[in-house]
């Protein structure tokens, strides 16, 4: 008995010092943060610290797993009543106090300070609904067209600005993802997060041969989740569905957008095909060196995990460290347009989700734009570039007849019978009103110092 309990004793001995050995390991891979961290990775590492400390509940992954499918839903629907009777009482004077109208009508300083409150708990929520909700976040805050400039402030910082998921988690990940201790296939590894989005959150590292990487691990449990959120979004979709009056003429299917939205989502969290993604679009521009798109690196990848190279940029926005740099602003805007140009009518593989996140400039070059996250991506069939490629012509050149061609090619107009005079003749007055505008325009830039500032403001509103 006294030997076998010696040969226990010692068998776990040598089990602790192996532990012991695998501990020191990887607390040696897992490196602090480097003393020559950039600006915009340690201004990450701020804001995540300060979403953390003013509500440990935003985006708090384990009480996510802890929900069951009814309390989800209860959750989820709740959320949606008190948002529209949140932004239902932004409209309504009686909900205001005296100071703030002047008789019955709601002051401007007073209305805006409600959206301004709106809008933050709106983020706040939304983070807290997590990775589902906060996508739908990021799509609309580049709507300036739907939503006020106060909520698009707000929903902007879910770009880039999500709070990242424990070290423990994404640790876990990659060794299961890759088959091994992170000490077998890096370097180093830093567990502070240099970017953090919807579903997943991004990692420096040192490959063996001393390439720097970033590695890109997926949020746990997001299938599961998708499974609960979407059942409800798609009820959403439906009540939309019967309730939208359809007033202003556009044959919106909600269920049809849902559909198609519920099975990007679903690819999206596949980070192999993000990873094709990437590679085909960086094939497209290879002859291109004013767009930049950073390697994969396979043997480093799988489902939920996807290395690739590093390569830091400013974000797209940023005028100001655009300026810094000596970066020319109108160069930079004329290469987006003809990237997507590029994207839409040559190679009929666009980026789908552009928001200013995923987007970045090199100040190599004179300004290079550096795409990310390939996981939302759009394709155009021949058929339909052509008639896309027929319509832009034809608005340059001014003739309603080809525009018409270009939209029946792209399957956008059918017509239902022989007589296109009426159709016609509608082409031609916005065709003319498109130009009567653009013209006002040129005459208002050249004779109006502020008409830039002027033109935004009144866009944005």
């Amino acid at each position: 008995t006294t030997s076998a309990d010696d040969d226990n004793s010692d068998e776990k001995i040598a089990t602790d010092a192996e532990l012991g050995a695998q501990r020191a390991k990887l607390e040696a891979v897992l490196e602090k943060p480097p003393s020559d961290q950039n600006n915009s990775e340690d201004e990450f590492g701020q804001k995540t610290l300060q979403y953390i400390k003013n509500d440990s509940r935003l985006f708090d992954s384990s009480r996510l797993k802890k929900l069951s499918s009814v309390q989800r839903t209860f959750e989820i629907w709740g959320f949606v009543f008190q948002l529209l009777w949140k932004r239902f009482l932004v409209e309504k004077a009686w909900s205001y106090k005296r100071s703030e109208k002047d008789g019955k009508v709601i002051k401007e300083a007073a209305k805006k300070a409600r959206l301004v409150a709106l809008a933050t708990w709106l983020r706040d929520r939304l983070l807290s609904l997590g990775p589902t909700f906060i996508k739908i976040g990021q799509q609309f805050s580049t709507r300036v067209d739907v939503l006020a400039p106060e909520l698009i402030q707000e929903l902007e910082k879910l770009q880039d600005q999500v709070p990242p998921f424990g070290r423990e988690e994404a640790v876990a990940t990659v060794e299961q993802q890759l088959g091994g201790s992170l000490s077998d296939k890096f370097t180093s590894f830093n567990p502070q997060p240099i970017a953090a989005a919807s579903l997943g959150q991004v990692h420096k590292a040192t490959l063996k041969d001393g390439r720097n990487v970033v590695v890109k691990v997926q949020r746990p449990g997001l299938r599961e989740l998708f499974t609960v959120d979407l059942k409800n979004i798609r009820l959403c979709a439906l009540i939309l569905q019967k309730l939208d009056p359809k007033t202003d003429g556009a044959a919106r299917d909600w269920v049809a957008i849902y559909d198609e939205c519920s099975a990007v989502l679903y690819e999206e969290i596949d980070y192999r095909k993000e990873g094709a993604n990437a590679d085909a679009f960086r094939k497209n521009f290879k002859k291109y060196d004013w767009v930049k798109v950073p390697e994969i690196y396979w043997e480093y990848s799988s489902e939920k995990v996807l290395t690739m190279e590093y390569a830091p940029g400013i974000k797209i926005n940023n005028v100001e460290q655009l300026d810094k740099q000596g970066i020319d602003k109108t160069r930079l805007a004329r290469l987006s347009v003809e990237s997507y140009l590029l994207q839409t009518l040559k190679f009929g593989l666009f980026h789908a989700d552009p928001h200013p996140g995923n987007i970045a400039v090199s100040p190599t070059n004179g300004g290079t734009l550096i795409y990310y996250d390939f996981g939302m991506m759009g394709r155009l069939q021949p058929g339909v570039r052509e008639g896309l490629l027929k319509l832009f012509y034809s608005i340059y050149e001014r003739k309603p007849e080809a525009a018409l061609e270009g939209l029946i090619q792209m399957g956008v107009l059918v017509p239902t019978g022989n007589d296109l005079t009426p159709i016609r003749r509608t082409a031609k007055f916005f065709l003319d009103s498109f130009y009567e505008r653009l013209e006002t325009q040129e005459d208002l830039r050249e004779t109006d110092a502020n008409y830039s500032d002027e033109f935004k403001a009144a866009k944005t509103k």
